[in-house]
């Protein structure tokens, strides 16, 4: 029998604070260990050059002395195994400090131990007194006398700084870059702290709120701390979650209301079938034409909705071809003119004499228009006004549908082209349908890529205003 399934253990997961902590710091160090390393490197050779440079200053006066003394010797033996002699030549007398002193030149000191390193070399490179550990790698200067090198003047260079005051004065240049360092470092780390709190801290909200907005706390903001990309981080997920919670609400009251639309056409319908196998009421013309009634009514609204998921998807099919804004404005009044009158509605239509041409589905415009003509019968008063007039605006075409009152309070404005929602008061009566009408107006006006809107009416209603491309 197998043992119990072991889950792996995940790996510990890193914020994004302590992630940037680390990306900081290790960059920082790395770029301190680097100048750290470059500058010790370039230091040590400097003050190596430095030294060796003065070691050759220090032989320039000795040589003048070296040729004066073979001169009058006429060889080198006699400063062979003669260290009192070897550095009365090396010292300067008195008369070449006194010249040096008149003309400000810098004494040479022999701080670096060059007098120490120096020898003397007879004609073939061989050591006559001075230095005994000369190398191959001596700096050399030639003594010559009458045009011929008699010996050579050598200095052994330095390899490492073994002075005891180059030693300290290079212990003393390390131990401040390394507290350069240090401190340098230290400025980093607070540096990364105060990023990791300052600048993610507000990132940290938001991915919080995102985290709780994900799941279903459309209420959710975060605090707009700032004006920078964070700050307007902050705005765009306000919006989105504004935006969420709009949505939902909308979609609850689109939900409610259409089982509400439903519920009513089947309530009555269910009450009259009823009535009917009851004997209540009697299976007459009458009673036929209010299930007919009832039915209508809920035909027209299942097809609006199919319309309006249609139009949603954008599978709503147009069948655009050239056609006159004059002639389907002249067509939809002339349908309606009946029930206008029925309805004591008088409707003024004012056209222009030059037709208005454009590319359009005739049959869907006529339904739009269809539409706003109900809207108009629907919402008037009795013995109200319709006044609809066309014509161009810049490159499009404009339709104006203006009507006396009742009229609608301004924050309603914008929402009357939401699915299932009426006007209050008189606009709001039983008779008013679903709702739905407007919403299908606009969905229409926006696939010919045109626009609907709304305003207040000089007459005292609504004023809707539909704009259409015209034909180029």
């Amino acid at each position: 029998m197998s043992g119990p399934f072991l889950k792996p253990a995940s790996p510990m997961k890193l914020s994004i604070s302590t992630k940037l902590f680390g990306a900081v710091l290790a960059s920082v160090l790395f770029v301190i260990l680097s100048m750290g390393l470059a500058t010790s490197w370039s230091f040590g050779r400097g003050f190596l050059g430095y030294l060796n440079e003065q070691a050759l200053q220090r032989m320039e006066p000795v040589l003048p002395r070296l040729v004066e003394a073979y001169e009058r010797e006429g060889n080198w033996e006699f400063v062979r195994d003669n260290p009192d002699r070897w550095f009365d030549l090396m010292r300067p007398g008195p008369k070449e400090q006194s010249q040096i002193r008149k003309l400000k030149l810098p004494l040479t000191s022999d701080l670096t131990g060059a007098l120490f390193r120096i020898a003397l070399l007879d004609r073939d490179k061989q050591l006559v007194i001075g230095y005994a550990a000369i190398g191959d790698d001596a700096l050399l200067r030639p003594i010559e006398v009458a045009g011929s090198t008699v010996g050579w003047l050598a200095v052994s260079p330095f390899q490492s700084v073994t002075e005891a005051g180059g030693e300290r004065f290079f212990q003393y240049q390390l131990r401040t870059s390394l507290a350069v360092g240090v401190a340098s470092l230290l400025l980093a780390m607070l540096i990364a702290w105060w990023i990791s709190r300052t600048l993610l801290d507000p990132v940290k909200r938001v991915a919080a709120a995102t985290h709780r907005l994900a799941a279903g706390e459309y209420s959710n903001r975060v605090a707009e701390a700032s004006n920078d990309e964070v700050g307007q981080l902050a705005r765009d997920f306000n919006q989105l979650a504004y935006t969420l919670e709009r949505n939902e609400q909308m979609r609850r009251e689109f939900m409610a209301d259409v089982s509400h639309e439903l519920r009513t056409p089947l309530s009555v319908l269910r009450g009259e079938l009823e009535a009917i196998e009851d004997g209540v009421r009697k299976l007459d013309r009458q009673s036929m034409q209010s299930l007919q009634s009832e039915v209508g009514m809920l035909s027209k609204l299942v097809d609006d909705l199919y319309e309006l998921s249609l139009a949603d998807v954008g599978a709503l099919t147009y069948r655009k071809s050239e056609c006159s804004l004059n002639e389907l404005l002249l067509a939809s009044v002339a349908m309606f003119q009946e029930r206008c009158q029925a309805a004591r509605l008088k409707v003024e239509l004012e056209l222009p004499t030059q037709p208005l041409p454009l590319d359009a589905d005739p049959k869907r415009l006529q339904q739009l228009f269809a539409n706003l003509l109900e809207n108009a019968l629907r919402y008037t008063d009795a013995g109200g006004l319709l006044r609809i007039r066309a014509g161009t605006e810049g490159d499009n075409l404009r339709v104006d549908f203006l009507d006396s009152g009742p009229g609608v309070e301004a924050e309603q404005l914008p929402r009357l082209f939401e699915r299932f929602y009426r006007g209050e008061a008189s606009r709001n009566r039983a008779s008013g349908g679903a709702g739905l009408g407007l919403a299908i107006c606009r969905s229409i006006a926006l696939a010919h890529g045109g626009s609907l809107d709304a305003d207040h009416s000089p007459l005292g209603g609504l004023w809707l205003t539909l704009r259409l491309p015209g034909k180029v």
